[in-house]
């Protein structure tokens, strides 16, 4: 670990979280460049993000949008993030997951770890069978549209 840097982000953090990201594939960014020819100079690429990120210079880039049709007939958009960005990314997630994941409500399943919409469905489920009641709420649907 250097001393000079601000940040304790170690280059074997950059090159894991890399190696995860090279895992998921994924599109380029805004930028065009893909796995692929990130890995043409990678080197260079991850220690320029390791650098930045340290030294808390690090900016992230614009994101893609891509829109994608829905089920329904309408359009959802997708932002993209740089590769070298979902590698940032990745580093701080796997920072910060393990010190946060413990004080969200066991009943908390959105973008959680080991948790998705059909566990959630699931413990409904279950708990349908307990009370003759339940809430469903779409919080964003609350805000008034002016």
């Amino acid at each position: 670990m250097d001393k000079a840097k601000s940040f304790s982000i170690s280059k074997h953090m950059v090159w894991e979280a890399y190696l995860r990201v090279k895992a998921n594939k994924g599109a380029a960014g805004v930028d065009e460049i893909s796995i692929d020819r990130f890995e043409e100079q990678l080197k260079d690429n991850l220690y320029k993000l390791w650098n930045r990120m340290s030294s808390g210079s690090y900016m992230p880039p614009p994101v893609r949008a891509v829109t994608i049709p829905k089920a329904n007939g309408g359009e959802r958009t997708l932002g993209i993030p740089t590769v070298a960005d979902r590698i940032a990314q990745m580093v701080v997630t796997k920072q910060l997951e393990p010190r946060v994941e413990p004080h969200f409500h066991p009943d908390s399943y959105g973008y959680r770890p080991g948790k998705s919409a059909l566990d959630a469905v699931a413990t409904a489920r279950q708990r349908c069978w307990k009370s003759d009641w339940v809430i469903d709420l779409d919080i964003k649907g609350f805000i008034r549209q002016s």
